[in-house]
């Protein structure tokens, strides 16, 4: 009889559950709204990224309805083949005056057009210098540019001015960090690194997944927040998060966008994007540029939610956006939070090693514009009872 050679995955699943960092999925029932049914509970879902509640607007719903009567459900094939249609070009040049640049690429994910970016325009004897909590994906495609990878504490300007200088001036090196960081919430230093950039002769890159439809005017990002619009040669967004589909993209000159077109590997060898999902990006554009509702209820949200948090004696850190973490310390104390907010119907799920430190679990919390006040009150009614039941405050 055969031996199974992934018999080991069980001791490692095991352990898992010893640190209390085994968490089975959630199941969604239905639309990914702010109150929603998971596991067939009724919850306040905190656990979101769809922030401004697009996923479900009517207009990005009908516009996905109409591509698919028009165009089919598919693409056919990867876009340098026949797989690039008008729409994408469209959704493109839409972006590109969006972010006000020159151009833009989309990518299948977020994941992919950091990963995909950072691998094609680096190579082995080029410097990435990153921050510390930067995304996985901009570590991952740092580790596939196969570049050296210099890591500065985390919004520590010092310190990546002193890994710069250090640096030989003839050599390639990019300087990256996150926009909004997403398990802190809070905002990177982009003003004072574009500066160290433009000083070392540095690419400037940021990845701007949860600023996009956040920060900045109609939500275009910290770019345009901290008026840093021509000091940025590389920003990465989303189209998964607050503008509620699928997706990522990356913005910059016309020369970048075209290297990307023949030597990202994701564009390269990935199937384009469907129809439907296109048409509710575009929609979704449209929602961002004529409907600034959903920005302030979002953020009038997010101020009532902080602050209720924090009246509470809640370690909600340094969180300058709608991610608000309560950090709790250990991932069993986490899990044991999540778990019993979620009896009571509120859906905030920890967060542990390796995502965060191993004594900085956490839930992480998110508002959305689409919730309403009674849900909030309710939200943190639930996390007074269960954080004193669990001496997490007192």
């Amino acid at each position: 009889m055969r031996t199974d050679p992934l018999a080991f995955l069980n001791a490692e699943l095991t352990s898992l559950k010893e640190q209390g960092l085994y968490r089975k999925l959630r199941i969604l029932e239905g639309e990914p709204a702010a109150h929603a049914v998971f596991d067939h509970k009724s919850v306040v879902n905190l656990s979101s990224n769809n922030y401004l509640g697009l996923a479900t607007h009517p207009r990005l719903k009908q516009a996905a309805l109409d591509a698919v009567a028009k165009y089919g459900v598919g693409s056919g094939a990867v876009r340098t083949i026949s797989g690039t249609m008008e729409m994408h070009m469209e959704l493109e040049r839409r972006l590109a005056a969006f972010k006000h640049v020159e151009s833009v690429v989309v990518f299948q994910s977020g994941f992919a057009a950091n990963a995909g970016t950072v691998s094609a325009v680096l190579t082995k004897d080029d410097v990435v210098v990153s921050d510390e909590l930067n995304h996985a994906s901009i570590i991952d495609g740092c580790r596939l540019s196969r570049a050296a990878i210099k890591v500065f504490p985390h919004k520590d300007i010092d310190a990546a001015r002193k890994i710069l200088n250090d640096l030989p001036a003839s050599q390639r090196k990019i300087l990256i960090t996150d926009g909004v960081f997403s398990m802190e919430g809070d905002l990177g230093p982009l003003p004072d690194l574009c500066t160290i950039a433009e000083e070392y002769g540095a690419i400037m890159m940021v990845d701007d997944a949860h600023a996009s439809g956040v920060f900045g005017k109609n939500g275009s990002g910290t770019v345009d927040h901290f008026k840093c619009h021509g000091r940025v040669d590389i920003q990465v967004g989303t189209l998964s998060k607050a503008v509620g589909v699928l997706g990522g993209y990356v913005a910059g000159t016309g020369a970048l966008i075209d290297f990307l077109y023949h030597r990202a590997r994701p564009f390269l060898f990935s199937t384009s994007h469907p129809p439907a999902v296109t048409a509710a990006c575009i929609a979704a554009l449209d929602v961002l540029e004529s409907e600034p509702q959903w920005m302030e209820q979002l953020w009038d949200n997010t101020r009532f939610f902080k602050a209720g948090l924090e009246s509470l004696g809640f370690n909600t850190g340094v969180s300058e956006s709608p991610i608000t973490p309560v950090i709790v310390g250990q991932a069993a104390t986490a899990a044991k939070m999540s778990d019993a907010l979620f009896a009571q119907g509120v859906f905030a799920q920890s967060i542990g090693f390796p995502t965060v430190a191993r004594d900085k679990a956490r839930l992480r919390t998110i508002v959305a514009a689409t919730h309403t006040k009674q849900d909030l009150q309710y939200a943190l009614d639930m996390f007074a009872r269960v954080g004193r039941e669990l001496g997490v405050i007192s």
